[in-house]
């Protein structure tokens, strides 16, 4: 037994270690050259894309993601027929963050350009354009550079077919080539013509690591997930169905064997087996809609309003206008095997009565949150919620049998659990808005917006307040007047939390619920004005600016289609201590690494041994980015002196304002050293 908690400590560990990806390569794109005759040929670009990543299709909406776009810088010989193309399975779906349709890739995506030569020799050269995003970082517009040379007529085949191997052998390497490659040669590399001080521009890698960088974001979602299933499970067990079963189940242990060493080992295997039940049932969620479909979920308007609605039926129940039941043969069906069955099967099958038997109660709670796991992306999440749960519903039954006298001491059932079941609904028809929201978003209707999503939640918070005071009655609770105190202090507080999301309707932040409620854009009315901008959006220039006033510098690399950027500037950026810092004591520099402005002048770069043009201010701020500092994902916060030396490690994606704090008052105390 002692081996597998082990074995069960040493998962768990492992699904929490960080992702070691600060430089990252969701996409390789490779190129081909097609002969479909003696004048005509395709240029073929090829993308393999990361699980998880999608890259966008051609032609999207102004305002939106960016397209896939086909350029050149030289043709010779030749004409380009039409526009690029995508081909294969491409995904057309409503985005709520950019609020309109966009097109996408997920796994391959496939690009084609036809040609047509006009005789003689031809030479063709330019590159692909494209944006790839996750749900939470956006990729800079991205280059995928090809030349191809050779004779339309006779020798084309021939001559076009060794230029697209080496192409592609070329494109292929720079795509693949790791962080530390790109460091190193943008380091022997940096151009001269890209910057007025060389300085500023100087890799400053190893002095980040110093800090104390990581190589990457730490995966704070898998606990995230992990926690919320134990919650649910711990709130599951204070339920009608679940309590008064465990002093039942735990005695039937201890006295069907005079043996009480077997009795517990037979409690410790009810309980793995619930843990097993629950997480096959994660795994099932995920076996049953495929990694694809679970990363759609974050953003499908249907599934949205379908679980809308599934979280404001499953709130009706708590509150007792119905139960939700499985067929009693079931359960019927399942105890009578159990009681024919001996051994572990016996055993296993008793806590799948128990799962069966607690539905009504525990079925809203695990709805709920396959909901909230589902759409968080993470294709392993239904099952790390479920364990969660899992190990929350069984941790009783194996702690009373270890402790037979702690039963004693156990609360009896009363309608104290009613209350619960009709907090628990509350809870669930709160956050039944929040999923309304998306679909809102993705559809435009513009009926939930802030102010409203807000009035709503304070109605129901200031309901949820006046139940717990015993002023509103539901069919299932007792005449008992009386409030014991834990009740009033819970109504204590969810009358505060009502009150305190009141200035929301005026703009406040609101950052405690910054993540449930629509965006600030999406407010009719906002006096708010406590807002950051940036003092420059060029390097240099802000650079100079800060060595004359003597000011430390905070460079910003976001983009125009960045969401968690404008998350970051919305809930942190905001708050007083924050805009303080940032318009007081910092030179803000923002570097927008999709801006499409074009350079005066193309600039010829050296990048892991492959030479690249950057020909937009985006192309060079992102090559910034790159080269100095070794990332590529955004938003990307780093603290910098006068002579453009990190001043402490850099800040990605983290709406802890308390962290942010620290990062740059961390930054300030070095800077006046």
């Amino acid at each position: 037994m002692n081996k597998r908690f082990l074995l069960t400590w040493l998962l768990m560990a492992i699904l929490c270690l960080p992702v070691l990806a600060q430089m990252q390569d969701p996409v390789q794109f490779k190129t081909e050259w097609k002969a479909i005759s003696d004048n005509e040929a395709e240029i073929v670009f090829t993308g393999t894309i990361e699980r998880g990543w999608h890259v966008y299709s051609t032609d999207l909406e102004e305002g939106g993601p960016t397209s896939a776009t086909f350029n050149i810088d030289q043709i010779k010989g030749a004409e380009l027929v039409g526009k690029l193309t995508p081909k294969g399975n491409e995904l057309d779906m409503m985005d709520p963050v950019f609020g309109m349709q966009v097109r996408f890739f997920e796994g391959t995506a496939v690009f084609v350009q036809k040609i047509k030569l006009t005789g003689g020799d031809y030479n063709i050269t330019g590159y692909l354009n494209y944006g790839a995003c996750d749900d939470q970082n956006c990729m800079p517009p991205t280059n995928v550079e090809f030349t191809f040379k050779g004779k339309a007529a006779g020798s084309a085949k021939q001559a076009a077919a060794p230029a697209s191997r080496e192409t592609t052998e070329a494109t292929q390497a720079t795509e693949t080539e790791n962080a530390n490659d790109t460091v190193q040669a943008a380091a022997t590399t940096a151009p001269a013509q890209l910057d007025g001080t060389t300085d500023y521009w100087k890799p400053v890698v190893n002095e980040l690591s110093n800090f104390g960088e990581q190589a990457g974001e730490e995966s704070h979602s898998w606990i995230y997930i992990f926690f919320t299933g134990l919650l649910g499970g711990l709130l599951a067990l204070f339920t009608p169905c679940v309590w008064p079963i465990i002093p039942m189940t735990v005695s039937f242990f201890l006295k069907r064997t005079k043996d009480k060493k077997k009795g517990i080992r037979d409690a410790w295997t009810y309980g793995a087996s619930i843990v097993v039940i629950y997480v096959t049932l994660g795994l099932a969620i995920t076996l049953i809609f495929g990694a694809s479909a679970l990363n759609a979920l974050s953003t499908n308007a249907i599934f949205n309003i379908l679980f809308c609605l599934m979280l404001i039926v499953f709130a009706a129940s708590f509150f007792g206008a119905f139960e939700i039941t499985l067929p009693s043969k079931w359960s019927n069906a399942v105890d009578s095997k159990a009681e024919q069955t001996t051994g572990l099967l016996s055993i296993f099958l008793m806590a799948f009565t128990l799962s069966l038997v607690s539905f009504s109660c525990t079925g809203p709670i695990i709805g709920f949150l396959l909901v909230e796991v589902s759409t968080t992306g993470s294709v392993i999440a239904p099952a790390i919620g479920m364990l969660g749960f899992a190990i929350a519903l069984a941790l009783p039954f194996t702690l009373f049998a270890l402790f037979p006298s702690w039963l004693k001491s156990m609360p009896k059932s009363g309608g104290w659990m009613n209350v619960i079941k009709v907090v628990l609904g509350f809870l669930e028809l709160a956050f039944a808005l929040k999923f309304l929201s998306v679909a809102d978003l993705a559809y435009g209707w513009r009926i939930l917006d802030r102010e409203t999503f807000l009035a709503l939640w304070i109605v129901i918070f200031g309901l949820l307040g006046m139940y717990l005071l015993g002023k509103i009655k539901f069919p299932h609770d007792d005449d008992d007047t009386k409030v014991s105190v834990p009740r009033f202090f819970m109504a204590l507080i969810s009358l505060a939390f009502a009150i305190y999301m009141i200035p929301g309707l005026w703009g406040a932040p609101l950052k405690a619920v910054s993540a449930f409620a629509p965006p600030m854009q999406t407010q009719d009315f906002n006096l708010y004005k406590n807002e950051v901008h940036a003092k420059f959006n060029d390097f240099d220039a802000g650079m100079e600016y800060a060595r004359q006033q003597g000011k430390p510098v905070m460079v910003d690399f976001t983009g125009y289609g960045c969401v968690n950027c404008r998350k970051m500037e919305l809930a942190v950026w905001t708050d007083q201590k924050v805009s303080q810092m940032l318009n007081d004591d910092y030179v803000l520099i923002t570097l927008f690494v999709d801006d499409k402005t074009k350079l005066p002048e193309p600039i010829k770069i050296t990048e892991n041994g492959t030479e690249r043009t950057l020909r937009t201010v985006g192309d060079k701020w992102s090559y910034l980015q790159r080269s100095k500092f070794g990332a590529n994902a955004q938003p990307f916060y780093v603290l910098l002196d006068n002579e453009g030396m990190p001043l402490n490690k850099s800040y990605s994606y983290d709406e802890d304002i308390q962290k942010y704090v620290e990062f740059l008052g961390t930054g300030l105390k070095n800077y006046k050293k």
